[in-house]
């Protein structure tokens, strides 16, 4: 971000303004660099630059696997592409700080679709344009030829000019549409990667859970929420209730977690993920007993949420674990 800005006679130093970063940290491999920060830096930019079609796109358009520590040595030293998006769903927070990514496959096409309604207005478009863009830079480095795109689709307004876009996507985008997604032909999920290494990926996948382990040791209004979802046994509140316990409004709420870089959403996919490994580990519950104590209108949500969460469903998580204890057969739900 300060590449980009300097390039178009911004100072570093303008660009940091009130985040409280000192311009050598944000050259520094090893920085961390909060949610809010990066919004505040973002701000900045925009401020100056922010009338600029396809800003977000040459943004995305520098995104490196060699940038992305652990996570990008996970992804260009898995198996297929398949194997990658899946170690990217379980660790998206180590490359986007904001929005949720997940993935669809049907009809021989996959789509990969990114949620924004959780992403700051004020810089919404800039940020969906950077991530869509940066899956497409990642995506042409794990296969040096690229993938060909069905279509993609932006959910904000269609820009002055479009020329960026055609240059990264090689097509023309949606504008418009009903939902921020990259579209392409399934059968290139199973193609084997050029660097794949079994052992490098496992490693690297450790790294990364370790990572997300340290990250996820919430403090400040993100500590306090997740507190008051895992308070109650048997019972994970609303977002009406948590915040009416904080003695605030859910838009304040929403605002607040914003603010430090998550929402509501992903506090409570959090504590469900936790949950639902320990209950499935040291109970003697059902995948439906299981789904009904996380808050699940039925069972078959709770089944693709643990599969975007661990990459299997409940039941052959429980198997892969081991677990002692003589129970009957359960049947899996699809």
């Amino acid at each position: 971000m300060t590449r980009l800005a300097e390039e178009r006679g911004m100072r570093a130093t303008a660009c940091l303004t009130g985040t409280g970063l000192p311009t050598e940290t944000v050259n520094h491999p090893n920085a961390q660099v909060t949610a809010r920060q990066e919004l505040t830096l973002i701000r900045n930019v925009l401020a100056h630059f922010g009338d600029e079609p396809g800003l977000g796109v040459d943004a995305g358009s520098r995104y490196r696997i060699s940038r992305h520590g652990p996570l990008g040595l996970a992804l260009l030293s898995s198996r297929t592409l398949r194997d990658a998006i899946g170690i990217a769903l379980r660790s998206v927070e180590l490359a986007f700080m904001f929005g949720q990514l997940t993935f669809e496959e049907s009809d021989d096409e996959a789509r990969l679709v990114y949620d924004d309604r959780e992403v700051p207005e004020d810089v919404r478009d800039f940020v969906t344009d950077r991530v869509l863009t940066g899956i497409q830079m990642i995506g042409t480095e794990l296969f040096s030829a690229g993938i060909p795109l069905h279509r993609i689709g932006f959910r904000h307004q269609r820009p002055a000019d479009t020329a960026r876009y055609r240059r990264v996507f090689d097509l023309e985008p949606t504008f418009g549409a009903a939902r921020n997604e990259i579209a392409f032909q399934a059968a290139f999920l199973d193609l084997p990667l050029p660097r794949a290494n079994e052992s490098a990926r496992s490693t690297c996948e450790q790294m990364c859970r370790d990572l997300l382990t340290r990250r996820h040791a919430r403090t400040g209004v993100a500590g306090e929420v997740r507190g008051l979802l895992v308070r109650t046994p048997g019972e994970i509140p609303d977002q009406v209730s948590v915040a009416a316990e904080l003695f605030v409004s859910p838009r304040t709420l929403s605002r607040r977690l914003a603010e430090e870089g998550t929402s509501f959403r992903i506090l409570l996919d959090e504590v469900r993920q936790a949950l639902s490994e320990e209950l499935l580990e040291h109970t003697e519950m059902t995948t439906e007993q299981v789904s009904a104590r996380l808050g699940y209108a039925e069972a078959a949500s709770f089944i693709r949420a643990f599969r975007r969460w661990k990459g299997c469903p409940p039941q052959e998580y429980r198997a892969r674990r081991g677990r002692a204890g003589t129970r009957l057969p359960e049947p899996e739900l699809v």
